[in-house]
């Protein structure tokens, strides 16, 4: 866990801790911490895609075996060139190969200019990556805020989130969409840094449901 912040993610956890006093003591359970942002979008969304539906430690092997094909991480060229069969072999699903390969064409053809998304909005962005094969609007937030650093993303679909969110705020069921925008409302501007903080209460406080 890092000892210190920027200024402006310091700013945000004041914001966040004198506007939400649950999510406060959350804050200073799990302790400052800076999101670290991964920089190249290319490899930020193959890596979305590989890890749908996966529990973590087999996510990581499968994609440590699909890097491991190339020695580093590929190009799009590379990644269009590659047989299927020796994607499989990694144990990439044939509809996860389809995914990618789709995201790679894209990419490669211009139809999807990631250097582009840097300036678009939120919603922009979203809309660019949903045309892509096998990336909806879960994965797309996660590339918002893993990838381009946005900080006020609530992903209202992640069960992540509604199980930490029932939890910190002792509801009687998972929360809709509705009930954690209201929740959410005084987090604004650093939606995405209370998000990652109560995430990180789900691995903090065992016995969430």
């Amino acid at each position: 866990m890092a000892k210190q912040v920027s200024k402006e993610t310091a700013e945000a956890l004041k914001h966040l801790a004198v506007a939400d006093a649950r999510l406060a003591a959350i804050i200073k359970s799990v302790g400052a911490y800076e999101i670290k942002l991964r920089k190249d979008p290319f490899q930020s969304l193959v890596e979305a895609i590989i890890y749908q539906q996966l529990a973590g430690s087999a996510a990581d092997a499968i994609y440590g075996r699909f890097v491991k094909i190339y020695g580093r991480f590929p190009r799009q060229t590379q990644l269009l060139a590659t047989r299927d069969s020796k994607l499989r072999s990694a144990g990439i699903s044939a509809r996860k190969i389809e995914y990618l390969k789709d995201l790679a064409l894209r990419v490669s053809d211009g139809r999807l200019k990631l250097a582009l998304l840097t300036e678009m909005t939120d919603e922009q962005v979203i809309e660019q990556l949903l045309q892509v094969k096998g990336i909806g609007r879960w994965t797309a937030e996660m590339f918002l805020i893993f990838c381009l650093g946005r900080q006020d993303v609530l992903p209202v679909g992640d069960l992540g989130l509604r199980k930490a969110m029932q939890k910190a705020y002792s509801l009687v069921g998972l929360p809709l969409p509705e009930d954690m925008y209201n929740i959410a409302q005084p987090w604004k501007p650093y939606s995405s840094i209370a998000t990652w903080y109560l995430w990180k209460s789900l691995e903090k406080f065992k016995g969430i449901g």
